[in-house]
């Protein structure tokens, strides 16, 4: 079995505790032993990798993965690739998740039914490289909302599931469950990008909302909801869906129904979509701030402020994750959201990381009961070693040359050290 020592890193270990030098040691593909200062662990049959100067982190989770989109600027971009084009694009997309640290990806939705599916499929069996994946389905919604690309006229098929009552939403998520998804997606509120249904409506009915948590969690699955109304996000958390996506909006009592639900819900806020564009970042592709203005955007960005902030300070597990894909808010980019966090959420650095480690490991293992997300004894091996220190600069982890090495289940993945120890030789 191989066994792998990382020596003289700064370790920061996801745990709460401050960061401190020491060296790891990898047996198969979980963490045997950490170890305090230099020199404590047996050298005898292990190749040692040279860290010092570098910090020793977790992988982290796009808790929010959409692995099929790429430069996204309209839901044309989704529906118009052939299959076989858009199973090449996602396994491209899974590659640069992993080359910038994302070693999980849990999938919130695909543009096609197994998209997903495939990629996670040949990951797991060694012949592509990407994270290890929960595969997202088709969003399922129902007539009239988002997700609903149809006219009379125009009965034009988007990236959804169109659903109407229990039994339909029942046979649609058999569908997705017989398909190998291993994650059910519901649009349950509406969205700025549609006006015939805005954010604050909830377009989906509790029924259905319901019908879907129990025939997913039937087959074993998990259901992942996109919600940004008050009346969406209490149908969720009352359903029992397990990852709530948005939730803008809020009140006393939705803060304390997320309250009584802790332990078993975890929140992506996607804050990057709103922060591109108010920021004009969009702009170049005819969604400028002045037209988000129009859309209402700056104040659902005011409304997740407020609900993020008073979930932070309830305890409520937090993920990042921010609707990455589109050509405005490029995959490989997703570690900006650890700042966005800390800027618009009041995070620290520390624990904006800990959303991305810690929680979302805890999230990808909620099935299997392994343990992902922080380095200690028996966790699995998902490791990054940065050249800096990432809690005094958190742009470092959205540089991948800044990544020396990367883990992923105890296998090397990437392996650049050579070139800083060359460096401190010279």
């Amino acid at each position: 079995m191989n066994k792998t020592i990382i020596a003289g890193a700064r370790i920061w270990d996801a745990s709460g505790a401050a960061p401190f030098d020491g060296e790891v040691l990898i047996i198969g593909n979980r963490i045997s032993a950490v170890a305090r200062g230099a020199g404590q662990l047996p050298r005898s049959g292990a190749t040692v990798i040279e860290a010092r100067g570098m910090t020793l982190m977790p992988g982290m989770t796009e808790g929010h993965a959409h692995l099929s989109f790429e430069a996204v600027t309209s839901t044309e971009d989704l529906i118009a690739p052939p299959p076989e084009e858009h199973t090449l694009l996602t396994a491209r997309v899974a590659k640069v998740l992993l080359d910038h640290g994302f070693t999980s990806a849990w999938g919130a939705s695909e543009a096609k039914l197994r998209l997903g599916v495939a990629v996670r499929n040949e990951v797991d069996a060694g012949r592509l490289p990407g994270p290890r994946i929960r595969a997202g389905s088709l969003e399922i919604t129902v007539t009239g909302a988002m997700g609903d690309e149809s006219k009379l006229h125009n009965p034009r098929k988007g990236p959804s599931i169109i659903v109407d009552g229990p039994e339909e939403m029942r046979k649609a998520v058999r569908l997705c469950c017989r398909e190998g998804c291993d994650n059910i997606k519901l649009d349950v509120s509406g969205d700025p990008f549609y006006p015939n249904t805005p954010a604050n409506t909830t377009p989906m009915a509790y029924e259905e909302i319901l019908m879907a948590v129990e025939t997913a969690h039937a087959y074993g699955r998990k259901v992942n909801a996109h919600t940004r109304s008050i009346g969406g996000t209490q149908a969720c958390l009352k359903a029992g869906v397990d990852v709530l996506f948005h939730c803008e909006y809020s009140d006393e009592k939705t803060l304390d129904m997320f309250e009584e639900a802790r332990d078993r819900v975890f929140v992506v806020p996607t804050v990057s979509l709103f922060h591109t564009i108010v920021k004009n970042e969009a702009a170049g592709y005819g969604l400028s701030a002045e037209i988000g203005g129009y859309m209402g955007i700056p104040g659902l960005l005011e409304a997740s402020v407020a609900t993020h902030t008073a979930l932070r300070k309830r305890g409520i597990r937090h993920l990042i994750g921010g609707d990455y894909g589109f050509a405005w808010s490029r995959q490989g980019t997703n570690a900006r959201d650890l700042q966005f966090f800390v800027d618009y959420y009041g995070y620290t650095p520390g624990e904006a990381l800990r959303c991305a480690t810690r929680n979302g490991g805890a999230l990808m293992t909620s099935v299997s009961g392994d343990k992902l997300g922080e380095i200690g004894e028996g966790y699995l091996a998902d490791l990054l070693l940065v050249d800096g220190d990432p809690l005094a600069d958190l742009s470092l982890l959205c540089d991948a040359t800044r990544l020396r090495l990367i883990i992923k289940d105890g296998a090397i993945y990437k392996n650049d050290t050579a070139a800083i120890a060359h460096r401190a030789a010279a």
